[in-house]
Parts: structure tokens; sequence; C-alpha cells
């Protein structure tokens, strides 16, 4: 039987990463705004960046499906705080994927 309903999607990844290597706050998301734990940055911030990519450095492959799945994450949580004004689906993409090492140009419309 065919139906047009889907079951509705599970909790994604836990945003557990990148791994404090000191004492102090480890920049890591603070859900449902995602912002930085240590700095009060849009998550990820240019610290969990750089950890993130020094974390994944032998599979950047891995970071680009981690960050995608926050992405789906961050999006759910954001929309629903804030359906009307939340951000865009191009500046998410650009937050969490724009700068990661497997990325593709976001389609602009020719004028």
């Amino acid at each position: 039987m065919i139906t047009t309903r889907l079951p509705l999607p599970g909790p994604g990844p836990t945003p557990d990463r990148p791994h404090s290597y000191g004492p102090g706050t480890p920049h890591t998301p603070l859900r449902p705004s995602w912002a930085c734990r240590a700095d009060g940055e849009p998550w990820p911030c240019a610290h969990a960046r750089l950890a993130l990519k020094a974390e994944y450095d032998r599979n950047l492959a891995a970071l680009t499906i981690y960050l995608a799945g926050l992405m789906y994450e961050a999006m759910r949580d954001l929309y629903h705080l804030n359906p009307h004004d939340g951000p865009g689906p191009q500046q998410m993409y650009r937050r969490f994927l724009g700068w990661s090492p497997f990325r593709r140009p976001i389609f602009e419309r020719p004028e």
C-alpha cells in the first residue's frame, strides 16, 4: 500500500564535537539556539571550525556528513523557535557546510 505520509525522523547526531582539549569550555553548540557555549557566536564558530578540521583531518568526508546532520538539527530547532524570521536555507548552508572541504556552490539564478 502506498501512502503519502512519511515517518517522522528520529533524533539526529549529538553535537558533541569538537572535543575539548583543555580546562576551558568546549566550543560545542548550545541547543536550541545553536550558539557556541564558549564564546556565544553562531555555531560553528571560528574556533570550532578549526578544531573540527583538525579532528577530522584524515576523514574529511565524515566531517561533511557530521555537519550536514547537525545542519538539519539546527534548522529544525531554529525554525521551531522562530518560524517567521529564522535563517534561510542558504544562510544555514553557508554556516554549516559552506566552509567545509567538500562543498558545492549554491545555485544562483541568472538575472
